[in-house]
């Protein structure tokens, strides 16, 4: 049967996606006087615009130079086209994309899926998928410079509604940069027993080892934290070599997290398909976008392993993270080091909703988070820096 002139014109018309086209990549590095924030801008010609997030900041100098290399293939593009752009900026200098290139496409990724939820008038989580729940419960960033503090700022927080606490693995005696082992195991355990007597069963409480201990040593963490019931143990290795969780997954019996450094599905495959992670720490802002992001969450469900988006950022990284997790059925939690609305609200002033230890998306167009390119000038930051660093009592450099 011929296709009528009316149909064929239909099929034209449809299949050439919006009829916009990107017009201009902006980054801005700016500070709101206690953290930093790397935001890339993806402008159209039809005046609709979306933000994105870099994920490691610290780099921020190779990543400006990857976002503006990357922007080569897509001024004059479709936004629409979000796939085909992912394939062409992942694979498109033949060499597969690296964590500096992995941080740019990332923040390109997600501003792509701002612009197609403000086009089409719909919140990016009701793209994704649509809502599989109300809300996403958070756990928020526990801190404190002795043992003492850290249970009063936990008790603070819990008293907040606050329904999930972490903090770090920390060295014995305070801030001097050594990273004992032999004193960071047990000091961690007198931790979790002291947070745990003082918020009692029902707060969950995760430990972030920040890739700080070999195997050895995050055995016998592990196996001594057992009494306390954590809800994970994250990042317990470092991340080069994920076949090593199959050793660490043969010893210990608590749920482990794990995955924050690593850039794209490629990286996750191991851990997925063997099983040897129970929560994905997938960072939008690193791994891809939500783009990427996606696919890693839906494979994780086939192995019946939940995500735990990284989020370490600000407000947009928040909001792509939260979005995520409202359409995705497998959700442990979703990392909030501080409230949404309670920070950097001259930079942002809209961000996410947050109440009672619970974040959900704005039900507005895009990701519902808006940004001042006026103060972000005004408020300008290093491209490139440093995080503090650690090392073993004999000197040796160690992960901080």
């Amino acid at each position: 049967m011929q296709r009528g002139c009316g149909e064929g014109a239909y099929f034209a018309d449809h299949t050439r996606g919006s009829t916009m086209n990107v017009s201009e990549i902006k980054t801005f590095c700016c500070h709101d006087g206690a953290s930093k924030y790397f935001i890339v801008k993806v402008e159209t010609d039809s005046g609709i615009s979306g933000l994105g997030e870099v994920g490691i900041g610290n780099w921020g100098g190779a990543i400006d130079q990857a976002v503006k290399h990357l922007g080569e293939v897509l001024i004059g593009e479709d936004p629409f086209a979000i796939e085909r752009h992912w394939q062409r900026m992942f694979r498109g200098g033949f060499f597969p994309a690296d964590k500096v290139y992995g941080c740019a496409i990332s923040a390109i990724d997600i501003a792509l899926w701002d612009i197609k939820g403000k086009a089409l008038n719909l919140p990016v989580y009701r793209l994704l998928g649509g809502p599989v729940r109300d809300k996403v419960v958070c756990y928020v960033h526990a801190q404190g410079r002795d043992l003492d503090e850290l249970v009063v700022n936990c008790r603070t927080h819990v008293t907040d509604g606050w329904k999930f606490l972490r903090w770090h693995l920390t060295p014995r005696g305070g801030d001097d940069g050594v990273l004992d082992p032999i004193q960071a195991v047990p000091e961690a355990v007198r931790q979790m027993a002291a947070v745990r007597d003082a918020v009692g069963e029902e707060p969950q409480l995760c430990l972030d080892v920040h890739t700080r201990l070999d195997t050895a040593h995050t055995i016998d963490l592990c196996r001594r934290l057992e009494p306390y019931h954590p809800f994970f143990i994250e990042d317990p290795l470092r991340s080069e070599n994920p076949a090593s969780y199959r050793t660490l997954a043969r010893h210990v019996r608590l749920p482990i997290a794990a995955g924050e450094q690593w850039t794209s599905k490629w990286a996750f495959r191991e851990v997925i398909e063997e099983e040897l992670i129970n929560y994905a720490r997938i960072d939008l802002c690193i791994v891809g976008g939500l783009t990427e992001a996606l696919k890693i969450a839906h494979w994780c469900e086939t192995h019946y392993i939940d995500i735990v988006p990284h989020n370490p950022l600000g407000p947009v990284s928040a909001a792509a993270g939260v979005a995520l997790c409202m359409a995705t059925t497998n959700v442990g939690v979703q990392e909030m080091p501080r409230a949404p609305g309670t920070f950097a609200n001259d930079l942002f002033p809209q961000q996410i909703l947050f109440e009672d230890g619970y974040a959900r998306c704005r039900d507005v167009p895009g990701l519902g988070v808006e940004f001042d390119e006026a103060v972000a000038e005004a408020h300008p930051a290093p491209l490139n820096g440093w995080l503090p660093q650690l090392r073993r009592p004999d000197g040796a450099f160690t992960n901080w």
